[in-house]
């Protein structure tokens, strides 16, 4: 416990400075980020983080979180995605290369995980680029309903929500969570105004509670699938980063499709 605290404190110390002054150190911390939670994926699947394929997949992560500004000498915003297409074919060259030792399969998911943590990344920049308020609007959602969720669930949590993937959450848990993060973040729109007018804003706050969740439940899922507890031990008493913004990785993103940023 004195451990996670102290890894608590010294990661708010230098997370809370980044976000609230936004601009290139966050981008760059964002891409730091993306490529040690890319690190995590390849160390689940017992790749050699130094190797071609985590090189190639470094480079991917980080052409989805760099932002449209930082590629304005390219001729075009879509030269990201031919870009990124290139990367995913040097994947499907190095599975011809080393025949049956780096396979499509390994290839198809180092190109999704790219996809899962650039993306993530990127909208959580874009949230700031926005505005302060914007991103912590997104992040007080994740942190909300984590810690409802957990309070709520160890209180009177009974019926298992996904016992073959996270036997420790409850669909009281789960739904007190989102409850409590739709009333909580009405107040602070009702301060705060983010995006559109405030009942269409509340609404799509219960809808990204439910994704950060299912953004939990997803990491628990790939945890559970490569058979291991944390998805690193970087943050020491936390696990990995992935295990740190699993729920955000979803609700960024989310954040862009439902036109909030």
């Amino acid at each position: 416990m004195k451990t996670r605290i102290i890894t608590a404190v010294v990661g708010l110390a230098i997370f809370i400075p980044l976000i609230v002054y936004g601009h290139w150190p966050l981008t760059i911390a964002a891409i730091a980020l993306g490529i040690v939670a890319m690190s995590e994926i390849l160390a689940m699947k017992r790749m050699f983080l130094i190797s071609f394929e985590a090189i190639v997949s470094y480079l991917g992560v980080a052409l989805l979180i760099l932002p449209d500004s930082w590629l304005d000498f390219l001729p075009s915003v879509a030269t990201r995605w031919f870009a990124f297409y290139f990367l995913v074919i040097l994947l499907l060259l190095h599975t011809v290369i080393r025949k049956q030792r780096f396979t499509f399969d390994d290839a198809g998911v180092l190109t999704l995980a790219m996809l899962y943590i650039g993306l993530g990344f990127r909208y959580f920049v874009e949230a700031r680029a926005v505005n302060f308020q914007t991103l912590l609007y997104g992040m007080l959602i994740v942190w909300i309903t984590d810690s409802g969720a957990y309070l709520i669930g160890r209180k009177i949590g009974k019926n298992k929500l996904a016992p073959k993937i996270s036997p420790n959450k409850t669909w009281e848990g789960s739904i007190g969570g989102t409850v409590s993060a739709t009333i909580l973040i009405a107040i602070y729109l009702h301060f705060i105004p983010v995006g559109g007018s405030f009942i269409p804003m509340v609404c799509l706050t219960l809808i990204l509670s439910i994704m950060g969740q299912f953004g939990d439940l997803i990491e628990s899922s790939l945890k559970r699938f490569y058979g291991v507890k944390d998805s690193g031990k970087i943050l020491p008493g936390h696990g990995g980063i992935l295990d740190r913004f699993d729920s955000m990785l979803i609700v960024m993103p989310m954040m862009h499709l439902l036109g909030i940023i």
